[in-house]
């Protein structure tokens, strides 16, 4: 895949400077409040990106009021378990875990009930992340469809679920199926909460995304400038939702060899996320490593080197040695040795990345 922007309520992206210097993005999961059920899992993921944030790029998860009787006991738990193991990187278990839940709330309540939407479409976000398309895809459709009987189509439920939708297809390539819902989605946030809401945002996110993809940079960008005026004035110049949609922006004039507007905007990126989250997260070694790709991308090795580590070790760190994202450091601090001529150090941390893909 090429560089890609995180989407909002999907999960964020990095990008993996692979072999041969061809950028390969992942959604990792970063979290955007927005309003709606407790426990909905929405993969915000749009265009590509260095390493992507959680388009707000990778995962949003509507928390809401949810009052059903077992929300706060099994259901909730299990819940909040599998949204535990995705941030972990750990699918295979959340898999598990939301496959229970969803069998639950099949078992106690009313098969049209939006709490059964919400356990489709948390465990449909954990086929896409692996992947598993063709079985995410009846998922979300029946989520949607619940939404729509339950909640109403002008729901910002049925536009989480379609915000979702649109980018299964989009990273299968469908951009013609995904545009549409895209639109209808925007539309009805826009409508429901007003043209300045933080879900508008989203929406307008996920949408530059798709234009990114198939690099109509012209179309994305005032898309991807309008979300950002939103979350500036609504969230603040500092919020780490505000840095998300900065870091979008930088990758599109990333992928457009833009490469002095995309500087200031990743180093600000960096400086909030540090600021907001402290300089040991998971999310500023997402933006150490786009910033050390902006840096490997112009040549400047020496200036991305220090970066790349200083990502690899955070990721470690904070996420484990087997995480994605680790796997991802991995590879793009080789890719960075065989660039200057250092394919003995390069080597052992490709196997080594191998390994962890392969666990997953």
């Amino acid at each position: 895949m090429d560089r890609a922007s995180t989407d909002f309520n999907t999960p964020a992206t990095v990008t993996r400077h692979g072999k041969d210097s061809q950028k390969q993005a992942f959604f990792h999961p970063l979290r955007m409040r927005r309003g709606g059920r407790r426990g909905f899992l929405i993969d915000n993921n749009g265009a590509k990106v260095f390493m992507r944030f959680s388009s707000f790029s990778l995962t949003f998860v509507l928390m809401a009021f949810c009052a059903s009787a077992h929300a706060a006991t099994g259901w909730d738990k299990l819940n909040h378990q599998l949204e535990t193991l995705y941030e972990q990187g750990d699918y295979s278990r959340a898999t598990v875990v939301a496959k229970k839940a969803l069998q639950l709330a099949q078992q106690t309540l009313e098969p049209g009930h939006p709490d059964v939407a919400t356990s489709l479409n948390s465990l449909a976000l954990l086929y896409n992340a692996q992947g598993e398309y063709t079985q995410a895809e009846p998922l979300l459709k029946r989520a949607l469809a619940i939404f729509e009987n339950s909640v109403g189509a002008e729901s910002p439920e049925v536009a989480a679920t379609l915000n979702n939708l649109a980018m299964l297809y989009r990273k299968q390539g469908q951009y013609a199926k995904a545009e549409p819902l895209y639109r209808r989605a925007l539309a009805i946030d826009e409508e429901a909460l007003g043209p300045d809401h933080p879900n508008v945002a989203i929406s307008l996110n996920n949408q530059a995304q798709l234009y990114q993809a198939q690099q109509q940079y012209a179309q994305a960008e005032p898309l991807l400038k309008r979300a950002l005026a939103i979350l500036e004035k609504t969230l603040g110049p500092h919020h780490p939702n505000t840095a998300m949609s900065l870091n979008n922006l930088a990758l599109l004039y990333h992928a457009q060899k833009q490469y002095a507007q995309a500087e200031p905007l990743y180093k600000r990126v960096l400086s909030i996320s540090k600021k907001a989250l402290g300089p040991n997260h998971p999310d500023v070694a997402l933006s150490l490593n786009n910033l050390a790709g902006l840096y490997k991308d112009q040549g400047k090795y020496p200036h991305a080197e220090p970066l790349f580590r200083r990502a690899l070790a955070i990721s470690e760190k904070a996420l484990g040695p087997y995480h994605p994202n680790v796997a991802t450091s991995l590879e793009n601090l080789a890719q960075l040795y065989r660039d200057i001529g250092h394919a003995d150090k390069a080597e052992p941390l490709d196997k080594r990345a191998e390994v962890i893909r392969a666990s997953r």
